[in-house]
């Protein structure tokens, strides 16, 4: 049964150059995205950049440009960055576009009539670099003096008018919302951390600033512009054309998926919600956070140096390598450790030797004994009821965003279908019994076949160039595909490798 799929990256802030951490989140929700549409999900995959603030405001005069200017460059560098990574977004939002200010203005004044929102003035401990406020008893004190918020950026002391958004009034609702919606927020140790910090009370919340200019004007009342997070949360119903509901896209809300970092968890799955239910919308369906990464051992820093651009690692290790890589290494939702060893080892190793020399023993076999075409369709073995039971495997985890045990699912098949040729030694039984050797053969292909469909997702051009060698026609690899066999006679193209090994230079 088909269905709406709305998944969302977080828009990306433009205070600096994307990163390896921005190509991860965005590429998790790519393999899930592609993986719906090949299910026959109608699919709206949105990503984006966050580009107002007073981080991104002096962030624009340090490098000498006007703030809209400075905000175009860096965009430019996400959608390049999105491009290059094979994301296959279908909408890339920009906050400071008319139809995000539209958006964001009628959501304000909804909660206005709701009565969310009031004015007040706020005083208390603001980190510029998290755009965030902290209470007094979430900072700690440097040897130096300087209060230091829990995500380690330094907070300084702010008075200023500011409107109000009734938060507190939102503590038992979303605890019974959580309550209700076991799977909103995951995983548990992410929902364990929400869960503990509605638990301690929440304050009112300041929704909007006066001490700097670059961001959305409040309706009615332009010396104040909206706080940043009220302001980058609402592009997903931007996106979707509210406040129009009979817009195409409406009818994708609530979202089905927010994949998010998890230092930003918080306002995805706190403050988004509370927004949301105050102006009578329905809130999301799940909100994900997942780990950060680390390079050879070390924090990411641009003092250290060790930033990675994820697309010198393309161009250097190919597209799909670096796309397996990330998602097959460490368990989503969890902090993992990126190293040039082990990216070179699961491709050499996984790609190169398990599944790129599997496929080219096959097809030079039927190449050479089968004149290069499919077989007839051959008894049912395990490896091939194995092979048959890939899309259910996949998709059961997948829907968990267990990304390395859904690789590992294709892996296990990949590893039999490895051990099955050996055992059966196609190569050998041409002489002694040929029909067996076409069985033999024909029960790898459709082991193949069901491989390289279910891993488009992750390694769209390699399993394209794959399924281009297994003959399988164009408009017949989706999972649905899968369900009708391969006609026997069917012609097989000269085989050529699809993942070439790795050779570090040497000197």
């Amino acid at each position: 049964m088909t269905a709406n799929f709305y998944i969302t990256t977080p828009i990306y802030y433009v205070n600096g150059a994307p990163h390896i951490g921005h190509a991860y989140t965005s590429i998790a929700a790519d393999v899930l995205a592609r993986w719906h549409r090949l299910a026959g999900d109608s699919v709206f995959f949105l990503t984006g950049t966050d580009e107002h603030g007073q981080k991104v405001e002096r962030a624009a005069q340090e490098a000498g440009l006007d703030p809209q200017a400075f905000t175009d460059r860096i965009a430019a560098d996400f959608r390049d960055m999105a491009a290059r990574m094979g994301i296959s977004n279908d909408d890339f939002i920009r906050t400071t576009e008319p139809r995000h200010k539209h958006a964001c203005a009628a959501l304000w004044q909804r909660l206005v009539a709701a009565d969310a929102i009031y004015l007040d003035h706020y005083e208390g401990w603001y980190a510029l670099r998290d755009e965030a406020f902290y209470g007094e008893d979430e900072l700690t004190t440097r040897a130096d003096g300087v209060r230091i918020a829990p995500s380690g950026a330094p907070v300084e002391w702010v008075r200023e008018p500011s409107y109000f958004f009734r938060l507190s009034a939102w503590q038992d609702k979303l605890l019974a919302f959580y309550d209700e919606h076991p799977d909103f927020i995951a995983p548990t140790a992410r929902r364990n951390e929400v869960l503990s910090f509605v638990r301690a009370g929440l304050a009112d919340l300041s929704i909007s600033r006066t001490s700097f200019r670059w961001g959305i004007p409040v309706p009615g009342d332009p010396a104040h512009v909206m706080y940043v997070w009220l302001d980058a949360l609402v592009n997903y119903l931007t996106a979707i054309g509210y406040p129009d509901t009979d817009a195409a896209r409406a009818s994708f809300w609530p979202a089905d998926l927010h994949v998010v970092g998890k230092e930003i968890v918080r306002f995805h799955a706190v403050f988004w919600p509370a927004f949301l239910m105050a102006a009578g919308i329905a809130p999301p369906r799940r909100v994900y956070s997942h780990g950060w990464w680390t390079v050879e051992g070390e924090k990411m820093s641009k003092s250290v140096g060790n930033v990675i651009d994820p697309r010198a690692l393309v161009d250097e290790f190919g597209l799909d390598a670096v796309r397996f890589f990330l998602l097959r290494e460490v368990p989503f939702g969890q902090d993992g450790d990126f190293s040039r060893r082990a990216l070179i080892s699961r491709l050499n190793n996984e790609l190169a030797n398990d599944l790129g020399n599997l496929a080219q023993r096959v097809l030079t076999l039927l190449q050479r004994n089968c004149a290069g075409e499919w077989p007839a369709p051959a008894a049912t073995t395990p490896l091939a009821e194995a092979a048959a039971a890939l899309p259910g495997a996949v998709r059961a985890r997948l829907d968990r965003l267990a990304f390395h045990e859904a690789l590992e699912e294709v892996w296990r098949v990949i590893r039999a279908a490895n051990a099955y040729i050996d055992h059966q030694a196609p190569w050998a039984l041409r002489k002694t019994d040929p029909a067996r050797m076409a069985e033999v053969l024909r029960v790898l292909l459709d082991t193949l076949r069901s491989v390289a469909v279910v891993l488009q997702p992750v390694m769209p051009g390699s399993m394209t160039a794959m399924l281009d060698q297994l003959g399988v026609p164009a408009q017949a690899r989706d999972l649905a595909a899968l369900d009708t066999a391969m006609a026997a006679g069917t012609p097989l193209p000269s085989p050529s490798g699809v993942f070439p090994r790795f050779v570090e230079a040497v000197g």
